[in-house]
């Protein structure tokens, strides 16, 4: 696969784009928030420099062509609400994980369906991917309901599969599986 140059996706209401430095700011916020977080088992940036160095792994991985991570802005808005990326993509499975958050603001107005439905369709109209899959904390309700609303399927319900800060957590998996998929 090869990320180069990198694909802007748009949707009616949206442009899904390259992130850079300029996003900082809204990074930080997806990076420290903790409504954001509450979900969600990452370290919590500090400070701007942790959105810096976040925004240079991440150009990073685009470059090494490991993933695809995309800023969300309104169509006309420069500033990011949100960010969708397709990651954890095993090109001998053709599969990949699909992850999302999006500022409080924002949440509630189909701004992350409308995301995720363009990502479902790029991974397999154009990276040909057979299957997504988006990996959940069973008690986040908001994000199982835009999966099942994109037709994503739970798979598995993992517990205590992760550790994170000192405590076990469960892992949902939801997956969808490309309709056009060839199989033999």
């Amino acid at each position: 696969m090869n990320f180069t140059p990198f694909p802007q996706l748009t949707t009616e209401r949206l442009v899904l784009r390259q992130i850079s430095n300029n996003d900082a700011e809204e990074i930080f916020i997806l990076r420290s928030d903790e409504q954001i977080l509450r979900y969600i088992a990452q370290t919590k940036a500090k400070t701007m420099d942790d959105a810096h160095q976040f925004i240079k792994m991440i150009n990073d991985g685009i470059k090494d062509n490991k993933w695809l991570f995309w800023g969300i802005t309104l169509k006309d808005e420069p500033h990011i609400i949100g960010t969708i990326c397709i990651w954890n993509i095993e090109e001998e499975n053709f599969r990949a994980e699909v992850g999302y958050s999006l500022l409080p603001s924002n949440q509630g107005k189909g701004y992350m369906r409308e995301s995720i439905e363009k990502i479902i369709d790029f991974a397999f109209n154009n990276l040909k991917l057979h299957s997504l899959a988006g990996y959940v904390q069973p008690e986040n309700l908001a994000s199982i309901k835009v999966l099942e609303k994109c037709q994503f399927k739970k798979e598995a319900h993992l517990k205590e599969n992760v550790c994170f800060e000192g405590r076990f957590i469960d892992t949902a998996i939801y997956s969808l599986i490309n309709p056009n998929a060839k199989r033999d």
